[in-house]
């Protein structure tokens, strides 16, 4: 029961942090907002144990960072553009994998 206690203390974390504003990267907000949903999902089934979800966590938080730098100037190249599809691409990935890893929240 603590470690769904501190999951969801942990999501609220990121529904928080989650907003932004008007974006000149529509893509990556939609890959983010499908990845927190994956996140929501995996600690509601128990796919995730406290531990990946703090991960999948901070992965999101600095993909977020990365997207905050590249609009900082208020043009986001193309380099920054792969680069942060790279690293949304690197998030989703562990995330497939742990929630995909047989290791259950009990």
């Amino acid at each position: 029961m603590r470690a769904n206690l501190q999951n969801l203390l942990i999501i609220s974390g990121l529904m928080i942090f989650c907003g932004t504003a008007a974006s000149a990267t529509p893509v990556i907000d939609e890959r983010q907002k499908a990845q927190k949903f994956r996140i929501i999902q995996g600690v509601k089934t128990g796919e995730l144990t406290t531990k990946e979800t703090r991960k999948a966590v901070k992965g999101q938080r600095q993909l977020r960072k990365m997207e905050r730098r590249a609009k900082a100037d208020g043009k986001v190249t193309a380099k920054e553009r792969i680069r942060l599809h790279k690293k949304a691409t690197k998030e989703s990935t562990k995330i497939k994998r742990d929630k995909h890893n047989n290791q259950k929240q009990h």
